[in-house]
């Protein structure tokens, strides 16, 4: 029933988008007695604020058409290159990009958003590498034939992945996939699998949550699964081509991320109200923008996030050498030639400091000279793999990592079993 209710709270809020918009346009026309009147812009600002806030929203695109390099434009194209009912391998690549750059996989989080929220990632990382993304479905979307999802089922999409590939790439993990993306290292590790990465970077990911827990954290061991599945999982309804699927739904998910930071949201709206009525187009459309991506967002299946609160968040059960994958365990003391880079931001509310970090200490074989732990001052959760100090602080250092790690080290360690 709650699916239902939500719908029929979008239909309803669908005809007063339209009436706002409309509005804002009257206020504001030239043959409109509101438009030379004080009153004109603060009314028509505050409809384009209402609409713009409560209107419907698909999956966004990419639109990476090019980087600069170099001062010159250079053309990146977009391809899917693997189809899989749960989600897509997408490559992006630009012209001109050297025979021998280096080949990277972003693994994008399956925690309401879609991958585009990773467009920064992608664009600052194509400059100078081949670089594939992980383009996660909205499970409300995927036909009930297609079966179920869970960690399983992510960490085996991972390793179809990186054989697609074709050769040893650099793995990049960012936030909620480093726990599944590190689970697959050691699972190739393990099996001495001859695509397993050449690195992995986690970029704030909650490897650990014991350590430095945040509010995220909280709610994820402040209940039983038990009320997780009777309050938040709800039955995708007829008219989706998931119909019949439990599934996390992307609404909920928006309101928890929204009620995390609220004071902070409605700040940025009642900014973009003011540039509106002072004119200022330009500061009003880079808040539109963000709250476009932010509130894209999709739903994730049931089993997927039921077990990702049971096994990270309650039962810690990768650090502690519990967790299995179709019966195996995961030993992180498998991964012997897999350079590990721990990315954290100095100001993260999500993943806190020392949860990624966590996995240097639990790689017990690695060599100390494959592992790496970066601190991003003064940024926050988004501002690891978006923004400013993203491109030119956060991404040299991956990009250096790469460089130190070109190939896998020592002998026969491409042998397979």
């Amino acid at each position: 029933m709650l699916y239902n209710f939500y719908e029929m709270q979008r239909t309803a809020l669908s005809g007063a988008v339209a009436w706002a918009s409309v509005a804002s346009e009257m206020a504001t026309h030239p043959l409109s007695p509101l438009a030379y009147s004080g009153a004109g812009p603060v009314f028509a600002s505050a409809m384009e604020v209402f609409a713009h806030a409560a209107m419907p929203r698909g999956k966004p695109a990419f639109d990476i058409e090019a980087v600069e390099i170099d001062g010159q434009p250079r053309l990146v194209s977009e391809a899917i290159v693997m189809h899989r009912p749960f989600g897509n391998l997408l490559q992006f690549t630009r012209e001109g990009l050297p025979a021998d750059a280096p080949k990277v996989l972003v693994v994008a989080p399956m925690s309401g958003h879609f991958a585009t929220l990773l467009r920064g990632t992608v664009a600052r990382l194509v400059e100078n590498a081949q670089v594939f993304i992980t383009d996660w479905a909205d499970a409300k979307l995927v036909p009930m034939e297609a079966g179920r999802f869970d960690l399983d089922d992510y960490i085996d999409y991972l390793v179809a992945f990186l054989e697609h590939i074709g050769e040893p790439a650099h793995v990049v993990a960012v936030c909620q996939p480093s726990v599944p993306a590190l689970a697959a290292t050691a699972l190739m590790g393990a099996n001495r699998h001859p695509l397993r990465p050449l690195t992995l970077t986690m970029m704030g990911g909650p490897i650990d949550t014991r350590e430095a827990p945040t509010s995220v954290n909280d709610v994820a061991v402040g209940r039983p699964l038990a009320w997780f599945q009777h309050n938040v999982i709800a039955t995708v309804p007829l008219h989706y081509a998931g119909a019949g699927r439990r599934v996390y739904p992307g609404f909920l998910q928006l309101a928890g991320f929204m009620s995390m930071n609220l004071k902070s949201h409605m700040m940025s709206h009642w900014q973009m109200f003011r540039h509106l009525v002072d004119g200022d187009g330009e500061s009003a459309d880079g808040t539109k923008a963000f709250y476009d991506e932010y509130r894209s967002v999709a739903d994730m299946t049931a089993e997927f996030y039921i077990q990702t609160i049971e096994q990270v968040f309650q039962h810690h059960s990768l650090p502690k050498g519990e967790f299995l994958h179709r019966g195996q365990r995961i030993d992180l003391g498998t991964i012997r030639d897999t350079a590990l880079l721990a990315v954290e931001g100095e100001r993260d509310d999500i993943s806190g400091i020392g949860q990624t970090r966590a996995a240097l200490t639990c790689a017990t074989n690695l060599p100390e000279r494959m592992k790496h732990y970066h601190l991003a001052e003064e940024v926050g959760h988004y501002g690891i793999f978006n923004g400013t100090r993203w491109r030119s602080k956060i991404a040299p250092v991956l990009e250096d990592w790469f460089a130190r790690h070109p190939r896998r080290a020592g002998r026969g360690a491409l042998k397979a079993v």
